[in-house]
């Protein structure tokens, strides 16, 4: 065989190893540092056994305790976690091309934390591997470019608030947080209702409007968003566009998530839960 021959086939090896098998193992690696943070989340987790009765939804707004009884949580065992799994699509601007997504997310109730873990596939060749987490009252977002290069790692007072403010939005997939002591309601009508949630010293609200049958349609509230390199509050929240039970709790179970901006709606991700699964503390 001629050497120029065995160089080409040594260098186009030596690509094949970058382009696939490089990535494929930083992906696995990625995963497996990621599920290690769901199991550390799941030990500070007590086992679900109170069941919810009337009695302790009647402080609440009426709005509050119509969402609840639509969901069926009353009879029921307190949630104290959650897994699911999610797939939609996400883009990063309004002219921005729809990256498919694939998730899954883990929260615990008792003491409110919660681990997203996201691949998004920017085109056929590459992806993102992302984690969001929030753990005792701190937020951190880290995102690779093939699991391997660094894209966003924050971690600071303005991304514990963001993250706060999601894990309340999405308090919606486990209705019953809504009478956890770390939140209150302030009827605002028959059909919304303000909640705040403090801890830990952070202090997050937002409104969840509701239907004349109880189910949540719209989430919103001001949360931090990166604008030219800076973190600034903006008006954000989700528009839940059909609903199904799973295990026997009606929930959103597709949502469209937006910044409401000065000039009309960035809708940046739509998101479908396909799996959902309640007191059960383990990585899928």
């Amino acid at each position: 065989m001629p050497k120029w021959l065995v160089v080409l086939i040594i260098v186009f090896a030596l690509i094949l190893l970058i382009l696939i098998v490089v990535p494929a193992t930083a992906k696995v690696l990625f995963i497996k540092d990621a599920k290690g943070k769901v199991t550390t989340l799941f030990n500070s987790s007590n086992p679900s056994t109170k069941i919810i009765d009337k009695n302790d939804i009647k402080h609440l707004p009426y709005p509050v305790q119509q969402w609840l009884n639509n969901s069926k949580v009353v009879g029921k065992k307190t949630i104290r976690t959650v897994r699911l799994k999610q797939e939609g699509k996400m883009r990063t601007s309004k002219s921005g091309s729809w990256m498919l997504t694939n998730a899954e997310q883990y929260f615990t109730i008792d003491e409110p934390g919660f681990v997203w873990i996201a691949d998004v596939k920017m085109n056929p060749f590459i992806h993102l591997s992302g984690i969001d987490t929030l753990r005792d009252g701190k937020g951190k977002m880290k995102i690779k470019i093939l699991s391997l290069y660094p894209v966003v790692n924050a971690e600071d007072a303005k991304m514990n608030s963001a993250t706060m403010m999601r894990y309340l939005a999405e308090m919606m997939w486990f209705p019953s947080a809504a009478l956890s002591p770390y939140i209150t309601w302030q009827e605002i009508d028959k059909q919304s209702a303000k909640a705040t949630m403090e801890y830990d010293g952070i202090t997050v609200s937002g409104v969840f409007t509701f239907n004349e049958k109880g189910d949540i349609v719209r989430f919103t509230g001001k949360r931090y968003r990166e604008v030219n390199g800076k973190y600034v509050l903006c008006n954000w929240g989700g528009i839940n566009k059909e609903f199904k039970e799973f295990e026997g709790i009606r929930i959103p179970s597709k949502s469209d998530v937006t910044w409401f901006e000065e000039d009309g709606e960035f809708k940046w991700f739509e998101v479908q839960i396909t799996e959902l699964e309640y007191n059960k503390p383990e990585p899928y």
